[in-house]
């Protein structure tokens, strides 16, 4: 047949030739293209035509079949009758539905069917047929079922179709094909697939098979060459969805109907105008529904999409091209398109109209969700980079877990990132699916996934574009913008800034009125987190905004959410309704502050539900006010400070840069004015509600077994303690001291860390300005004073605390006087030339190349292991400072490395240094020492020695932070970088023609001050220098000739030439005691244990003394005579 002479004519030639229609001769449209042509009415006809010619098919095959049983029956008797073939049943028409059909086509149609009449021949009939049944299958529309016959029928995609006999057109118009039925499961196919044995199956149907072990097709038992599926036959799709269409009896309503509702026609001039604009729109768009669903074309198919998608932008999306367009068979022509296509036009068209109809029909989203592949195809689009595609995909409503496996967090934030105007105008805008999907992955995930994806959204800066979105018409944007920024804060709190700077957050209070419970908790948090900046003005800056914008009263609508949330809940939203409430000075009565702090208390007091106690006692924490700029708390810090042990809050000053808040002074006054003010307000309320009540449910609190607890409560009652000092007196240090003085003298005797310790003698100092409190810690003197000597090198609390204990009375000489323990002799291994101390241990190197290990324990000194490794004087003895190594070195050349273990030592290292160790500093594995002549040598990793100021005779060094301080034989003093070699100059030395130089016998760094000892020539031997100007800030007047000295927290001892030591007060700077060491030796070397309780003195004459401070017994007794 020749496709190019069917033509398309008017409606008024279809009028005209109608009445030369004829009836008895059937014409067969072959052509697709003629198809694509054809108006509403005409394909109406063509439907009409069809079913008249499955029923001349029908009466040709009863006509046969009758032939048929007349021959068989013939071929069973003797005789031989010939029986006369039947004539093929037609009715000729010219003319149908305006389709004109030249002589050409009719020839050609007679030649068919003349040639499709009996033959004798076997083969012939069999081509014959086999010829006839492909004509009918090519001449078959797409959108039609499948004939009813016999003999397989090859439709468009070549896949092999059998009939259903028992299934005759027109009879059961409801009851499916069986073509369209799965043998497994006897359902209409949803997600059909054909295998290489010609055999159709539902794929889950089929896969279930396959993974029971079965290689083979179920119907053929023919073996499988690819266990692996094929994809989903589309053309037998299509059909199902054509019947389905057609047979609406037969097919599940069970989804819902399209979300728009009928529009109802006007009678105005300019609605038939409309109308009829509306009409041609609609005519054209059944060519196009027709193209896209019959056409084997691509082209012609893409052609029909972007056809599409003009008449539905111009046609406003009526409510008719929505029902028309959502259609099963449509919808399955739009994902051919996504599966062939390659045109990105045509992609991104194919994509908005199915997120335009799925926005709007369920049905639609029905259709697609039937296919597992359907649904990859469109992910692997959107990330390939069609962004339009998410709003289709969060119309599948994808599941948590589909969503991480698809891995397209990356697409996500590059639709977040980018501006509205570079997309599609939707109904429903990529951006904000985006960012619901990314807060859907986010709230349901596992924890160390949504760590990962936050910190991703927060190193990319994603969530600067996220903050926009607090901003969104759609309520359920904004609170997935809430989850998504809380948890960037929680994983780096970093972004706490920007997001405070750039947020809205009155469209986020007005979303709180019609969120869940779980979001309004999510909204409480998120705001929380927002008022927690390291600048105490902005956060009172942003909790106006809290409390003021928005249409509803923010106080009352967090009061009403307070009384109905769960317990775990409570604590967070009872302490952003306490800061709102402190927003104003506080007042005598306040509904908000009564309620919000009766919860915290109830929550910290109801131990049936742990995580709320701890988040009451976290929260607590939080009220004072101080943050670091990741958000976490400054309260410990501040309080370790205020207790003088300020190292902890300079290391986290130094990692958060919490320092430089602010560029100029000025600000930073006003900010610690602010945070002043605010914390004295915070701890007013707390320790007024209920005259102390709070101090009770912490006391509950700390005999917690919950370690963290624990922690939080010991926090809060230290620094409302603390607080009391600068309240007015109302008699709350007396419920304190009831609940509380207990505790805290238990913790200050049995905490191991000396943070705790601090922490606890900071509540003790505030107690004992009571006298009832006092009185009370006098009980515990013992205990007391015994943890006060240990806190002396790191708090100057302790001595504070020993004023008040004593009545005002400065006693610290008669504290560290001293006495001897101990006096042994090992004068047969010379003198005693170096000493070290760890822990219980006392190391001691002599002339003759032996090293001893000493234990302290009780009053005698017990030699546990000698050994000599060193041929030559042992001159220097350094422990590491993580007191694992000990250094020796001598002057045979070599510096040796032990390890210390329990009892005795082990040479696990030695070092070939090639030159005398005259004395050796180590720090971090770098070894410096002085060697036999100028200069200061450091022994590298690598083996070898690099030589410093060589134009210098070092006597003394230290080694401190990178840095080496040096004393040299003409007097100077120096300190050279590590790092850079550079020196600077402390004290200039002096070179003299006559008489002796003035050489540093003795250094020592502490605290940032360098102590040197030399000649008592200009009134003092020794000095001590600022490390930070060089500048001399004081100086110790001793007369005696030093030549050993060693720094503590509160003293220095000085050995001297005469044997004795001197032992001074570093602030008063006067002499407190001499020991007397009982030989007119001179002092080589000391050493003070860890704790600063016990001094070695090493003598020239082989002698090891070991002191003790006085016995405290003693000294308690002088406190209690002063009170």
């Amino acid at each position: 047949m020749n496709n190019d002479q069917s033509s398309y004519d008017h409606d008024d030639d279809e009028s005209n030739d109608e009445n030369s229609m004829r009836d008895d001769v059937s014409v067969v449209v072959p052509c697709a293209k003629l198809l694509s042509k054809m108006s509403g009415s005409q394909a109406s006809e063509l439907k009409e035509l069809e079913r008249n010619y499955e029923e001349l098919l029908d009466e040709n095959c009863r006509v046969f079949a009758s032939y048929f049983k007349q021959v068989l029956e013939n071929s069973n008797d003797s005789g031989l009758i010939i029986v006369t073939p039947p004539s093929v049943v037609l009715r000729k028409i010219e003319k149908v539905g305006g389709l004109h059909f030249d002589s050409e086509i009719e020839s050609s149609l007679d030649k068919h069917l003349n040639n499709s009449s009996y033959s004798s021949s076997d083969s012939d009939a069999e081509a014959t047929d086999e010829q006839k049944n492909i004509r009918m299958a090519s001449l078959e529309p797409r959108q039609r079922q499948i004939r009813k016959q016999k003999q397989p029928i090859f439709v468009e995609s070549n896949h092999l179709i059998m009939a259903d006999a028992d299934n005759p057109p027109g009879i059961g118009k409801h009851t499916p094909p069986k073509d369209f039925v799965c043998p497994i499961t006897t359902h209409i196919f949803d997600d059909p697939v054909t295998l290489e044995t010609g055999q159709t199956y539902e794929r889950r149907a089929i896969q279930e098979w396959i993974e029971r072990g079965n290689s083979s097709c179920p119907i053929t038992r023919q073996k499988l060459s690819s266990t692996k599926l094929p994809k989903t036959n589309y053309v037998l799709k299509r059909l199902i969805a054509s019947w389905q269409e057609q047979n609406p009896g037969g097919l599940d309503l069970s989804h819902s109907e399209p979300m728009s509702k009928s529009i109802v026609p006007s009678n105005s001039p300019n609605s038939v105008i409309s109308q009829a604009t509306i009409d041609g729109t609609i005519t054209e768009l059944k060519h196009a529904i027709t193209s896209l669903c019959m056409s084997e074309i691509l082209n012609e198919s893409e052609m029909a999409v972007l056809q599409i998608e003009r008449c539905w932008l111009e046609a406003s999306m009526e409510l008719d091209i929505q029902i028309m367009l959502s259609k099963p068979a449509v919808i399955n022509g739009f994902v051919e398109i996504l599966f062939n296509s390659v045109d990105p036009r045509v992609l991104e068209a194919t994509i908005f109209l199915l997120s335009e109809l799925g926005s709007r029909d369920k049905s639609v989203i029905h259709t697609l969700t039937r296919v597992e592949s359907d649904v990859e195809r469109i992910v692997a689009l959107f990330k390939k980079g069609l962004l339009e595609a998410v709003v289709l995909i969060d119309l599948l409503r994808p599941s948590t877990r589909t969503l991480i496996e698809m891995d397209m967090m990356e697409s996500l934030m590059t639709v977040i990132k980018k501006k509205e105007e570079d997309f599609l105008k939707m109904c429903l805008k990529p951006k904000s699916v985006s960012v619901l999907l990314l807060g859907q992955m986010i709230g349901d995930s596992e924890e160390s996934i949504v760590s990962s994806i936050a910190n991703t959204i927060v190193s990319s800066k994603v969530f600067e574009s996220v903050i926009s979105s607090l901003e969104a018409e759609w309520a359920e944007e904004r609170i997935a913008a809430v989850g998504i920024l809380l948890r960037c804060m929680q994983e780096d709190g970093k972004c706490r800034n920007s997001i405070a700077d750039k947020a809205e957050l009155a469209p986020v209070m007005e979303s709180f009125m019609a969120a869940s419970d779980g979001e309004r908790f999510e909204i409480v948090c998120f705001l929380s987190e927002l008022v927690k900046l390291n600048r105490r003005t902005f956060n009172e800056q942003i909790l106006h905004i809290i409390k003021d914008e928005g249409t509803y009263s923010s106080m009352h609508t967090l009061l009403v959410y307070l009384q109905t949330a769960n317990h775990d809940q409570c604590p967070v939203v009872a302490g952003l309704l306490l800061q709102l409430d402190l927003l104003a000075e506080p007042r005598k009565m306040s509904i908000y502050r009564e309620e919000a702090i009766d919860t915290l208390i109830s929550c910290l007091r109801n131990s049936d539900y742990p995580a709320a106690q701890l988040a009451a006692a976290k929260t607590i924490v939080s009220l004072q006010g101080r943050f670091t700029t990741s958000g976490k708390s400054l309260t410990r810090a501040m309080l370790l400070k205020r207790a003088g042990v300020g190292k902890s809050y300079k290391n986290l000053t130094r990692t958060e840069q919490i320092g430089n808040i602010c560029g100029e002074d000025d600000d930073t006054s006003e900010e610690e004015k602010a945070a002043d003010d605010w914390e004295r307000k915070m701890a007013l309320v707390l320790v007024s509600h209920d005259f102390g009540l709070l101090f009770e449910a912490l006391e509950e609190g700390l005999n917690s077994r919950f370690a963290e607890l624990y922690s939080a409560c010991f926090e809060s009652a230290t620094w409302l303690i603390y607080m009391l000092n600068f309240l007015p007196d109302t008699g709350i240090l007396g419920a304190a001291r009831v609940s509380l003085l207990k505790r805290f003298i238990s913790a200050f005797k049995s905490a191991n860390d000396i943070d705790d310790r601090a922490l606890s003698l900071l509540a003790l100092n505030s107690f004992a300005q009571d006298p009832q409190g006092l009185r009370d810690i006098n009980i515990h003197m013992k205990d007391i004073m015994k943890g006060l000597r240990e806190l002396r090198k790191y708090s100057p609390l302790a001595f504070e605390m020993v004023k008040v204990l004593s009545n005002g009375h400065d006693s610290s000489a008669d504290f560290w006087n001293h006495r001897e323990l101990v006096h042994v002799d090992s004068s047969e291994n010379g003198k005693v030339l170096s000493i070290a101390c760890f822990r219980d241990k006392i190391f001691s190197g002599h002339s003759d190349g032996t090293i001893k290990v000493w234990t302290g324990r009780g009053s005698i000194l017990h030699l546990i292991q000698q050994i000599r490794e060193h041929t030559k004087a042992v001159t220097g003895l350094a422990i590491l400072q993580s007191g694992e190594m000990l250094y020796s070195g001598s002057l045979d050349k070599t510096a040796r490395v032990w390890s210390i273990g329990n009892e005795e030592i082990h040479c696990v290292q030695v070092h070939d240094i090639k030159d005398q160790i005259q004395n050796l500093a180590v720090s971090n594995s770098i070894l410096c020492f002085i060697p036999q002549g100028a200069g200061i040598k450091v022994h590298l990793r690598n083996g070898k020695t690099k030589l410093l100021n060589s134009s210098k005779y070092p006597k003394c060094l230290a080694l401190v932070q990178g840095k080496v301080y040096c004393g040299c034989q003409d007097g100077a003093i120096q300190e050279i970088d590590l790092a850079t070699g550079t020196f600077a100059t402390i004290q200039t030395g002096h070179r003299k023609l006559l008489g002796k130089a003035n050489p540093v016998h003795a250094l020592q760094v502490h605290n940032g001050l360098v102590y040197t000892a030399s000649t008592s020539l200009d009134g003092a031997a020794v000095k001590m220098w600022s490390t930070s100007n060089y500048n001399m800030v004081g100086s110790l007047p001793t007369l005696s000739e030093v030549r050993a000295m060693v720094v503590s927290s509160e003293l220095v001892y000085l050995g001297c030439k005469g044997g004795t030591v001197e032992i001074w007060d570093q602030k008063r700077q006067i002499r407190i005691e001499t020991l007397q060491t009982g030989t007119s030796g001179k002092v080589q070397c000391m050493a003070l244990d860890d704790n600063e309780e016990f001094l070695v003195i090493g003598t020239s004459d082989g002698r090891i003394q070991s002191c003790a401070n006085k016995n405290v017994h003693e000294f308690i007794k002088q406190i209690y005579s002063g009170i």
